[in-house]
């Protein structure tokens, strides 16, 4: 499978940043070689003898993605021995993970776009799509195991997390619970959890220090919260050939992402505007629909979850404090950093 992505272009980095000294090049050259044996690893995984399971399966691996989590784990395994055979294999398993997790998640959406091409229960049906995202993650667990116990300790307390998160995004938060500690809540198990198991894994099978394993937990946890803040502002863009999706998909499946949670507090708070358009935002018509959108696009709590995002990406970064200065460090904290202004 040939693939053109990059640490650069998988973390939203500027290519010339690894023109800088000779260990950042080294980095960057080791972390790309790197991501060649993790996709060659995928390719080689994802393959099934029943016909419908085998183009399934590689439906959305093929559709594209920024590899993040694989090339994060790349990355710290530079804080040990570097790329060994153990680390492009949970590599490989927790991107699989979270490619599972997508399957799942675009039935419970009812997305119609994943990746700029139709979501996969479009093209298979909602039962094919589940059962192929158990598949992924029966798969990963496979691989996984060839690891031991303690791969397979992380695995399934992931996955844990990634059920109670979807779970909790399901029912909602408690009588009397913040509505948006809950969001950020469900959020760290959504997307923080295989994040920071992603950072974790590149400590764990590099043989670095696993001192090294609770700041970038904390790292890989809190710039999860970022890059799905981001998100949320991302599924209120315009152009679907950038998000890969469609404009207010999370909200028309029912989804409070963050500026809506906003505008609920103020519209709590007696502002009629907030109200008027978070009645326009339920509305069944798709052109009144639209046209809210670009409303709450433009609207203060669009910005104010930006703001919310550096907040959390700040955080992320300081996290790193314990982590030894150097190119490891410095990519992951540019990372962070960039995390809230991504277009795609």
């Amino acid at each position: 499978m040939s693939r053109s992505i990059t640490l650069a272009s998988s973390l939203g980095l500027d290519p010339r940043r690894f023109d800088g000294t000779p260990a950042d090049r080294r980095l960057a050259k080791a972390v790309d070689a790197g991501l060649d044996r993790v996709e060659a690893a995928l390719d080689t995984e994802l393959h099934y003898a029943h016909r419908i399971a085998d183009a399934a399966s590689r439906y959305l691996l093929e559709a594209g993605g920024k590899r993040v989590r694989p090339v994060l784990a790349l990355l710290t395994a530079h804080l040990g021995r570097g790329v060994t055979e153990e680390v492009v294999r949970i590599a490989a398993a927790v991107e699989i993970t979270h490619l599972a997790s997508l399957y799942h998640d675009d039935v419970m959406d009812e997305a119609v776009l994943r990746r700029g091409v139709p979501s996969a229960q479009v093209v298979y049906g909602n039962s094919s799509a589940i059962l192929t995202g158990d598949l992924l993650f029966a798969r990963a667990s496979l691989i996984i195991a060839d690891l031991g116990v303690e791969a397979l300790r992380l695995q399934g307390a992931t996955f844990e997390r990634l059920v109670l998160g979807q779970l909790n995004e399901t029912t909602g938060p408690d009588d009397g619970e913040d509505p948006i500690a809950h969001y950020l809540d469900v959020l760290a198990d959504k997307t923080g959890s295989l994040i920071a198991t992603a950072a974790e894994a590149g400590v764990r099978f590099s043989g670095a220090d696993h001192a090294f394993i609770g700041p970038l937990r904390e790292f890989g946890e809190k710039v999860g919260i970022a890059f799905q803040l981001a998100d949320d502002v991302l599924d209120l863009s315009a152009d679907p050939a950038v998000t890969g999706k469609a404009a207010g998909t999370d909200l028309r499946a029912g989804v409070p992402t963050m500026p809506v949670l906003l505008l609920r507090s103020r519209s709590a708070e007696g502002d009629g505007t907030a109200t008027g358009l978070l009645e326009r935002l339920t509305g069944a018509d798709d052109e009144a629909f639209a046209a809210a959108i670009a409303e709450l696009r433009e609207h203060e709590v669009t910005r104010e979850t930006r703001d919310i995002a550096h907040r959390w990406a700040t955080q992320a970064v300081a996290a790193l404090v314990p982590v030894p200065d150097g190119p490891v460090k410095r990519a992951l904290a540019e990372f962070a950093e960039r995390v809230v202004e991504r277009e795609s």
